[in-house]
């Protein structure tokens, strides 16, 4: 039998549901309730489908209904059927909404200075597309953790994956504007040594990134045995003591972001900037961008980090 044959075979569907709500409730009060149908109209969807089967699927009593032997059957049948429906349903309705979603993993101090800032534009041309941010330090398995893409900052070796450079990163000092005129003597790098500095904790997978000591060798200081200053677990709460006037750190250009142009800091020493050798990457599964959301992420990212995909 060809499976058109096969639905020109099928009842009514609105039938249907009202049968198998009345059939669980042996009520067409409740079931109307359930479905937000008077009961009249329960009765009626339930008349035309035992017309339909030629069959009588309820006994009608003075005081109700209950399923006849050949209803009690069917119902079984019927509900199972409208389970398997639901389900069908919702799990295309969920795979619908998951291909519209897109799951990036990424630094905490990239998370707050440079993401965070741009991602309204991406939501303004993609506003259909859900993004979920995930602040993580270590490398992901994109495939484990269910992350469509990661940006990280490293020697940019990630085998198995594919690999766009989006930046490096060039480290100067900066200072806010109240700090520095508390301490106007800032002239040359030496100076510092005389001012509280704000260091970031060296990530071990990063061993060789930029630290006061690199930058100040790099100037020509002499480092003493021990910097003062203030130490924080990440970039971003670094530059917050900064902006807060506690004292001069040091940072990249994706990590300033438009801090130096609006005037919350001010760049130390013009022309004191130091290469660092490590560079931030996008990474994520080669079969990723199959998906028309996380390829239109991707070739934002790109787009805003001025790398042509």
């Amino acid at each position: 039998m060809s499976p058109l044959s096969i639905r020109s075979e099928l009842p009514p569907l609105a039938a249907l549901r009202a049968f198998e709500a009345a059939s669980r409730h042996e009520s067409f009060v409740a079931a109307g309730n359930e479905l937000h149908l008077s009961p009249g109209a329960i009765a009626h969807q339930v008349k035309q489908l035992e017309a339909w089967l030629d069959l009588n699927l309820f006994d009608r009593r003075a005081r109700g209904v209950s399923l006849s032997e050949a209803g009690r059957r069917y119902a079984q049948s019927v509900g199972a059927i409208l389970d398997a429906l639901a389900e069908s349903t919702r799990v295309l309705l969920r795979d619908a909404r998951a291909a519209q979603v897109v799951t990036v993993s990424a630094m905490p101090s990239f998370v707050t200075c440079w993401l965070m800032p741009r991602l309204p534009r991406f939501i303004d041309a993609w506003p259909q597309v859900e993004v979920r941010v995930l602040a993580a330090v270590g490398i992901s398995d994109l495939s484990r953790d269910m992350v469509d893409v990661a940006i990280r900052f490293g020697p940019g070796h990630y085998p198995g994956l594919k690999v766009s450079s989006l930046f490096g990163e060039s480290y100067r000092a900066v200072a806010s504007p109240m700090f520095l005129r508390r301490h106007p003597q800032l002239l040359t790098p030496r100076d510092l040594l005389r001012v509280p500095l704000l260091h970031d904790e060296i990530e071990p997978r990063v061993p060789l990134q930029i630290d006061w000591r690199r930058w100040l060798s790099a100037c020509g200081v002499t480092i003493p045995v021990r910097l003062p200053g203030l130490w924080f677990s990440h970039t971003y709460l670094t530059l917050e003591a900064a902006l807060a006037g506690q004292g001069v750190a040091i940072a990249s250009e994706p990590m300033l972001g438009d801090k130096v142009q609006r005037g919350l800091l001010r760049v130390l020493f013009e022309g004191k900037s130091i290469e660092g050798q490590y560079r931030y990457s996008l990474l994520r599964l080669p079969q990723a961008e199959s998906r028309p959301a996380v390829k239109a992420f991707c070739d934002w990212v790109l787009a805003e980090a001025g790398v042509t995909a």
